[in-house]
């Protein structure tokens, strides 16, 4: 199915019926199926191209070399994750993906040699910070829709927990694929929303109202946005975080995408918005610290790790 598109370029020209109709559109969208698709024109094409191309050039090494950056801690949510290392959805089997997440990454302190190359970290940084950019500017948005103060989100969303994910689903066949594995598991995002930008290859499903699994166009042009856990606290349920997974690339090709996930700094009490609640809509969620939930979350998702270690 395709989604419904937001043009987010035309967002800060001033142009109050533009922004009052993209207002609405987000609201309709998140509202409904938790997802909607913003141009991916307001990335720079060459940058996202080297992006993907230096995705591609990371998960081609050799796993030793890939693990010269392995993944430590929940806490500091940095590094490789081999294949079958994480449970999205923690009842089923492992997922057929492989990752490498950068979490606040124009602030952190991890060592330069757990980096692939200074140039890696240099392109990933760049990249970091245009998307914060465009994110905040997402977050002008919602406030809009949600008739708050414009900078509401902006003033929790710093990076401390914002966090770039490359990811690498890599074709298989069906011998290899255990029942009910998938490459990523159905789960829903803990934060306030994601940006997902991905390649020409299908995959990705989102579960509807009504439990029925619908696959997502996939479009080299758009850029995929999805509601969190957090948005759908904060708007005491208005806003749907929506469970969706990845198929297993059986038999089909590799499958690259990268995420950047829009999480509060830790200390954020995240407690239902005022204008979300009324007769009709009592307050539904008590207020809950940002940073504990985001890495509850993640630590449920990591039980191999966690066991391993």
């Amino acid at each position: 199915m395709k989604l419904t598109n937001v043009n987010l370029s035309e967002f800060d020209k001033g142009d109050n019926d533009v922004t009052y109709s993209n207002a609405n559109l987000v609201d309709e969208a998140l509202s409904s199926l938790g997802f909607m698709a913003i141009s991916r024109q307001i990335i720079n094409d060459n940058l996202l191209r080297d992006i993907f191309n230096a995705s591609k050039d990371f998960f081609a090494l050799s796993k030793e070399e890939k693990m010269k950056s392995a993944y430590l801690s929940a806490g500091e949510n940095f590094g490789f994750h081999a294949i079958a290392s994480e449970h999205l959805d923690p009842t089923k089997p492992a997922d057929l993906k492989e990752t490498f997440t950068m979490r606040n990454i124009l602030n952190n302190d991890v060592d330069h040699d757990r980096w692939p190359s200074p140039e890696f970290k240099d392109l990933m940084q760049r990249f970091f910070s245009e998307c914060l950019d465009k994110a905040h500017q997402l977050q002008r948005v919602l406030a809009k829709a949600l008739d708050i103060e414009e900078n509401f989100f902006v003033n929790c969303h710093t990076g401390e927990n914002v966090t770039l994910r490359l990811l690498h689903y890599p074709r298989t066949d069906s011998a290899n694929v255990s029942k009910s594995q998938l490459g990523a598991g159905a789960h829903t995002d803990y934060g306030l929303f994601t940006l997902l930008f991905t390649d020409s290859v299908e995959g990705l499903e989102v579960c509807d109202s009504h439990g029925n699994w619908l696959p997502i166009e996939s479009s080299s042009s758009s850029i995929i946005v999805n509601s969190g856990d957090l948005l759908e606290r904060w708007t005491n349920g208005k806003y749907r975080s929506t469970l969706h997974r990845v198929k297993p690339m059986i038999d089909g090709q590799d499958r690259f995408s990268v995420a950047f996930f829009v999480d509060p700094d830790s200390n954020t009490q995240v407690d239902v918005l005022k204008t979300c609640i009324c007769q009709e809509r009592p307050k539904r969620y008590s207020s809950i610290t940002a940073g504990d939930y985001i890495l509850r979350r993640i630590q449920d998702s990591q039980r191999k790790l966690a066991s391993a270690g």
